[in-house]
């Protein structure tokens, strides 16, 4: 089956350009250097399902005209991945008299609901909560006619989840992948990794690992995204293999799921 990546957003936590910077990036003409918070959607068959909420949510969701959404799914629990969630509030209401679907792993969905109490445990008659569900998954999920695998990544000292659907994987956040997981990653077409920067960081790729990754695992397109404003696009797109590019905002890739 046919289907369509959007990227929402391709920048780290701060966004580019960032708060205060008078750097040559933040400064950019160029409108692939303006990155908001990291985020995907997934549309096949009808369907779109989304990966995060971000704090950019409503103006990602204005950008690329979204007017509905299946399911979303969460990656962990830090702050640029999901203090978007009540902007989900006017796609939600079209579930009713049911409740839009989340997903997260057990121990983040616990987080999320702790930290939007007022979504998940509130009894506000008047209509103005999004109207979701939490669901926990640590194993595939078909929605909607499509397999979503998810994939244990290392960031700093905590496992979150990427994501496998079909020949395509979302690999946000991290510094490390573990074997079991680089195993799920075979003959792949499209790749997406962590690459915030050149110069080393505790808890997210480089660039030059994550292309020791591309070579490793082979995919046929790899993209780069949770970019900070180091990177100027261009640039450094010019000095990457011809298979691997940085992602943008608003860039749309055709796969089979």
């Amino acid at each position: 089956m046919k289907a369509m990546l959007t990227v929402l957003g391709s920048g780290t936590s701060m966004g580019v350009p960032t708060i205060g910077c008078d750097c040559a990036v933040c400064h950019s003409a160029d409108p692939r250097d303006r990155r908001t918070r990291p985020s995907v959607m997934i549309e096949y068959g009808g369907r779109a399902v989304l990966i995060d909420t971000t704090p950019d949510f409503r103006e990602q969701a204005i950008r690329e005209n979204i007017r509905s959404l299946d399911a979303v799914l969460y990656t962990h629990t830090h702050a640029d991945h999901i203090l978007g969630i009540d902007d989900l509030r006017p796609l939600s209401f079209l579930h009713r008299p049911g409740r839009l679907p989340l997903y997260a792993h057990p121990d983040a969905a616990a987080f999320i609901r702790t930290m939007f109490r007022y979504i998940f445990d509130a009894d506000y008659k008047f209509g103005g909560l999004p109207q979701v569900e939490m669901k926990t998954i640590d194993s595939a999920l078909d929605l909607f006619g499509a397999r979503f695998e998810p994939v244990v990544l290392i960031h700093g000292e905590a496992e979150i989840y990427g994501f496998r659907f079909g020949s395509a994987a979302y690999l946000t956040d991290h510094n490390d992948i573990p074997e079991a997981s680089l195993s799920k990653l075979e003959n792949l077409d499209v790749l997406f990794l962590d690459a915030l920067r050149y110069k080393p960081h505790p808890t997210h790729s480089t660039v030059e690992h994550s292309l020791e990754t591309v070579a490793r695992l082979k995919p046929r397109r790899a993209f780069f995204t949770h970019i900070c404003h180091d990177l100027p696009h261009e640039e450094t797109n010019a000095a990457l293999p011809e298979n691997v590019k940085l992602a943008y905002d608003g860039m749309k890739l055709e796969f089979e799921i």
